[in-house]
């Protein structure tokens, strides 16, 4: 897996749920999105290059969603 594809396709996702007034439940949203669409190997690949500081392009919003939600994208 292509980790900056996964994190530019992460960012349109959260792109998508920031617009939300609720910073909780839009968080709750990328979380939740992630989990349902992307493969195990995608959100593994994705976690990792997290792990690794390759995400300089990742959005602060999505960072942040990850972060508080990695147990549950883990699964």
């Amino acid at each position: 897996m292509d980790a900056q594809h996964l994190i530019k396709m992460a960012n349109q996702i959260g792109a998508f749920f920031e617009s939300m007034p609720d910073r909780k439940e839009a968080q709750d949203g990328v979380a939740n999105h992630i989990e349902k669409f992307w493969d195990p190997r995608m959100r593994k690949a994705f976690l990792g290059a997290i792990d690794a500081n390759q995400d300089e392009a990742l959005s602060k919003f999505v960072k942040e969603a990850i972060t508080s939600h990695r147990s549950q994208i883990l699964k």
